[in-house]
């Protein structure tokens, strides 16, 4: 599991040291730096992904398109180099980027894995030194990273069908859940981890989703068809055994933007990292109180996961569920992210204890409720 996450002179940050726990929530004030953050490991994936063997970061892939040097070296601390570390239970790697004003990618100035340093390295292989073993722990790091999920807030909307790609080329939902319904066509009859696995179910991949997504959306059914003679899929959703199919046109948006979460998430497996951006969209504010229920409970089955987040009804169901006993206190961790400023740290992390409740609310952490309720009552224009 990755325990910590270090970034000097990215973006937004002149140094940044941010301890990951098996459920990390992000959340704090646009332009604060959550979605740095997610980046910088979506950097390191899409590199390894798609350029096995190379010395350069890709800053525009399939992952996240970020534009050239300057665009994400820190512009008020930094110059030419961004540098990024991560720690795991066994290892710690790190690597430092250089490049010039037009660069769409950087090269790798250092990597240090396991105390060992190399200065421009000649050949990387995944980004590590290309003779480093595959059984090390390095090499395990970097294998997660590969594989992680990375899902934006922009996702696809409803389609009339949707294309099936090559299982062994595509295995994961993709950036925008555009690969989706071909990851639930093809591992349709794959077992769900059991500890995420629902009663009143098969352990099916295929019926495990319908099931979580009945949680979400009462009674709702789903229907998976391959189209004749073409490499695609059509996704029929009903919300009531006692309608036909509809498109997903039909069903509301909600459906559509949670489905892609729901698959990715029952087709990983314990280790895998998962990063979700507002995974919220679109949801009544029931539904993300269960939503952040659902990412406790991957949490808990193993898997890794950082979530960006605005809701606080997302956050209330993270709580819920560690109250419940669903997830344990020490195992979620909450960074609130502000401005970069003279006179106040640009990320504050208040604890949970194991009723769910939180230490601290710093001004702006998810108190809005409380100054629209004191500005009604008559406290006062600005609500204080």
């Amino acid at each position: 599991m990755l325990t910590r996450l270090d970034l000097r002179f990215f973006k937004c940050f002149e140094l940044l040291r941010l301890p990951l726990a098996p459920l990390t929530l992000l959340t704090g004030l646009n332009a604060s730096g959550k979605s740095s953050v997610l980046q910088a490991l979506v950097l390191l994936h899409q590199t390894m992904r798609e350029h096995e063997w190379t010395t350069r970061l890709a800053l525009n892939g399939a992952g996240v398109r970020l534009g050239t040097m300057p665009d994400v070296v820190d512009e008020v601390f930094g110059r030419r180099s961004f540098e990024i570390a991560l720690m795991d239970d066994e290892d710690t790697c790190g690597w430092t980027f250089e490049g010039d004003r037009r660069d769409m990618s950087m090269a790798v100035q250092q990597v240090s894995v396991s105390g060992r340093t190399i200065e421009a390295p000649q050949s990387l292989r995944y980004l590590l030194p290309s003779d480093a073993e595959s059984a090390t722990p390095a090499a395990a790091l970097a294998r997660r990273l590969r594989d992680l999920t990375y899902i934006t807030a922009e996702r696809v909307g409803p389609q009339e069908a949707y294309a099936l790609e090559d299982p062994h080329v595509v295995n994961v939902v993709g950036p925008r859940g555009e690969h989706a319904m071909s990851v639930l066509h093809w591992g349709r009859d794959e077992p769900v981890s059991a500890d995420l696995a629902l009663p009143g179910a098969p352990a099916s991949r295929f019926r495990q989703v319908e099931q979580r997504m009945r949680t979400l959306f009462p009674g709702c059914t789903l229907e998976l068809q391959q189209a004749p003679r073409a490499n695609a899929v059509t996704l029929g959703l009903r919300t009531s055994d006692d309608t036909g199919f509809h498109l997903p046109a039909h069903t509301g948006f909600g459906l559509t933007q949670c489905l892609p979460i729901v698959i990715a998430a029952l087709s990983a497996s314990r280790g895998d990292i998962l990063l979700v951006e507002n995974p919220e969209i679109h949801l009544h504010p029931a539904g993300q109180v269960l939503m952040g229920q659902f990412m406790a409970d991957v949490a808990r089955a193993g898997m890794q996961v950082l979530v960006e987040t605005h809701s606080d009804h997302v956050l209330n169901g993270i709580r819920r569920a560690i109250k419940a006993g669903r997830l344990a206190a020490d195992q979620t961790v909450i960074h609130f992210f502000r401005p970069r400023s003279d006179d106040q740290p640009q990320v504050v992390s208040p604890a949970m204890d194991d009723s769910g409740n939180i230490d601290s609310w710093p001004e702006g952490f998810f108190d809005q409720f409380d100054k629209d309720a004191s500005y009604f009552a008559g406290w006062g224009e600005d609500g204080d």
